[in-house]
């Protein structure tokens, strides 16, 4: 895992991985919008990486780990990807730490990848740090095991977790959000398509007790990528981009047409049920201008 990742922090990586720029085109809830730092026409940038090859590799290695693990605890398991180990032995325990690395890891690559598209803007436009405004909103997991306390049955318990292709949500007044959003709840950030739209919600009350205070990450697939790929043959999706105003950077046309629009759903109506749902609520719509896609 170390010589996988050493190599590759402050990259992107494919898949649907990307930086985008964006505008703000709505506004739906002002007060969390103000906490947020948001504002209508403003220009933003939404970064969507992760631990690269070093998280990949620490879950195939404990996969191994998990699979030894089921046959020593006596675990019946439905399907073999459900291996586990019992939270409090030492592979599971041994696994979390991993996972934390892999976190840890994940935040220092956006991290990194922030502080040079800062300073591509600085450059671009002769500006200083001070007077340019691009600071941090949130950054947040979508992948990750976390230890919480929620409400089962009428009875506070700790729980782990897990979101896999879900975020955090939580409300307003909970404890583990930093004090500045603590009054509007936790900025959820879900990306949509690189030619439609991405959105800001806020994290609420009822997503606790229906959702253990997550929600959606994303969008979702319509189409696999290969069927994406066939889809858009003899098409140039760059142009098509283009044409909608939106500028595209790629590793290659590959990519382009396993993220093309219409492999995805439509997240604005995703937004919709998770809005109407009350399990987080829209804050601001974020529209592309310019993506970068490993």
């Amino acid at each position: 895992a170390l010589e996988r990742g050493k190599a590759q922090q402050g990259t992107l990586g494919s898949g649907n991985h990307f930086l985008e720029i964006q505008y703000v085109s709505d506004i739906y809830d002002d007060n969390a919008a103000n906490a947020f730092g948001l504002f209508k026409d403003q220009m933003t940038i939404m970064i969507h990486t992760g631990s690269r090859g070093f998280g990949h590799q620490v879950c195939t290695d404990f996969l191994v780990v998990m699979e030894k693990a089921v046959k020593k605890y006596g675990i019946f398991l439905p399907d073999r990807e459900l291996a586990c180990a019992p939270v409090n032995s030492p592979e599971a325990q041994h696994y979390i730490a991993a996972m934390k690395a892999a976190a840890n890891y994940a935040w220092s690559n956006r991290q990194c990848i922030m502080h040079w598209t800062r300073d591509a803007v600085m450059k671009i436009l002769g500006t200083t740090p001070g007077s340019i405004g691009l600071s941090l909103v949130y950054d947040v997991a979508h992948n990750i095991a976390k230890t919480e306390t929620h409400t089962i049955n009428g009875r506070k318990q700790k729980v782990v977790v897990h979101r896999k292709g879900a975020t955090r949500a939580f409300p307003p007044g909970h404890p583990e959000l930093p004090e500045i959003y603590r009054h509007v709840g936790q900025p959820v950030i879900i990306p949509g398509d690189m030619g439609r739209a991405s959105y800001v919600l806020a994290g609420c009350e009822k997503g606790m007790t229906e959702t253990f205070g997550s929600t959606c990450h994303g969008a979702g697939r319509l189409m696999s990528r290969h069927k994406a790929i066939k889809k858009a043959r003899g098409r140039s999706i760059w142009r098509e981009m283009e044409d909608m105003g939106i500028i595209v950077m790629s590793a290659g046309k590959k990519t382009l047409a396993e993220e093309m629009s219409e492999a995805y759903k439509d997240i604005s109506n995703v937004v919709d049920v998770v809005h109407n749902a009350g399990i987080s609520t829209k804050v601001a719509k974020l529209k592309p201008l310019g993506v970068v896609k490993g």
